[in-house]
């Protein structure tokens, strides 16, 4: 009798951890959403299916996006999602927004960007995303502005060359764009701002824009991506003013533009590793800069390159340096780890 009882007590216990188990499951595996312009799906917009989802989650919750273009403009304040698209070049998010013309009437950025983020633990993978503004607008156009106080009538031009940007965030961190196309033709394309904590991953990118078009504050890490500059006086731009170990690294990317265009500059404290990149025959032979501004520089320049090179000859201001760097960092050891630390491991999530 005692054995038949602890037999039935331990087969009570088996069935109700199998099905503890199966509950932790159900909860781990989330749900893939779709979103399609045309035919099957669960929504036909990506804005629906964020607003479908709770505020934030555990694990990663997937929206795939098929082949379409959505002129939708996007507001994330969600955490916890991977975008994933069904090709880089056929699923494409687009709006035609000019940053001045949205501050007329708009005291703060939120809503300036084809997506805006205001939360962490995004991925995005295999989207374009496109602020067409330069593009649609050749000719200048006046507007009334209400901030404007540069002069009575209150009337503000805006041009082509203006900031556009296809992806602004705000105060979110832990942000991955793989095999993503963002393109502007003016400035501030991808800023990803968030000088306190902000950590930024991209790989096999393509980035188009003007004046600093790539922008990011904080810490950032882009691998394998190419930049093209339209317009404008610098590709990129960095802001680690708020930490001394804020930095940008870029490894194994490439820089192309119009006849002339400059490498980079930057305002504040910043730190720039460039790692094994390639730079087009027509870049000026103009290293990254200090714009000269009234704000106070704690750590000096801190410009830093290995194995860089420009077709057709290099110029003697990126010949290698990275010896002289905080620590002598040898190049293999610089990558997304070597960045972010143990903070923030982008390979697995």
């Amino acid at each position: 009798m005692r054995k038949l009882f602890c037999y039935t007590v331990f087969l009570c216990i088996s069935i109700l951890s199998g099905t503890h188990l199966l509950a932790q499951q159900k909860r781990v595996t989330a749900k893939v959403i779709t979103v399609a312009k045309n035919g099957k799906a669960d929504f036909k917009t990506i804005q629906g299916a964020i607003n479908s989802l709770s505020d934030s989650s555990v694990t990663a919750r997937k929206i795939y996006i098929k082949n379409g273009v959505y002129r939708e403009k996007i507001y994330l304040e969600k955490s916890n999602i991977i975008f994933e698209g069904e090709s880089r070049e056929k699923t494409i998010i687009t709006q035609a927004i000019a940053r001045d013309e949205w501050r007329c009437s708009h005291n703060e950025d939120w809503g300036v960007a084809t997506l805006n983020i205001s939360s962490s633990d995004i991925t995005l993978k295999n989207l374009s995303v496109i602020n067409s503004y330069g593009f649609d607008n050749d000719e200048d156009r006046l507007i009334y502005c209400p901030s404007d106080t540069s002069n009575t009538q209150r009337i503000k031009t805006i041009t082509k060359r203006g900031h556009q940007m296809a992806m602004r965030t705000m105060n979110g961190t832990r942000i991955r764009a793989i095999n993503c196309h963002f393109k502007a033709y003016a400035g501030d394309t991808v800023s990803p701002w968030n000088t306190e904590n902000g950590m930024f991953y991209f790989k096999d990118c393509i980035m188009e824009g003007g004046v600093d078009f790539y922008c990011p504050r904080g810490w950032a890490y882009a691998e394998n991506c190419k930049f093209i500059t339209h317009t404008g006086d610098a590709a990129i731009w960095h802001d680690g003013s708020k930490y001394k170990d804020s930095k940008t690294v870029l490894v194994n990317c490439s820089f192309e533009g119009y006849d002339g265009f400059k490498l980079g500059r930057y305002h504040r404290d910043a730190q720039f590793y460039l790692l094994n990149c390639s730079f087009a025959a027509n870049m000026a032979n103009k290293p990254i800069y200090r714009v000269a501004t009234s704000n106070t520089i704690q750590w000096g320049e801190r410009i830093y390159y290995y194995n860089c090179h420009k077709k057709n000859g290099d110029f003697a201001w990126h010949k290698d340096n990275l010896q002289t760097a905080a620590n002598n960092p040898l190049p293999a050891s610089i990558n997304a780890s070597w960045v972010f630390g143990n903070r923030w491991n982008p390979l697995i999530n």
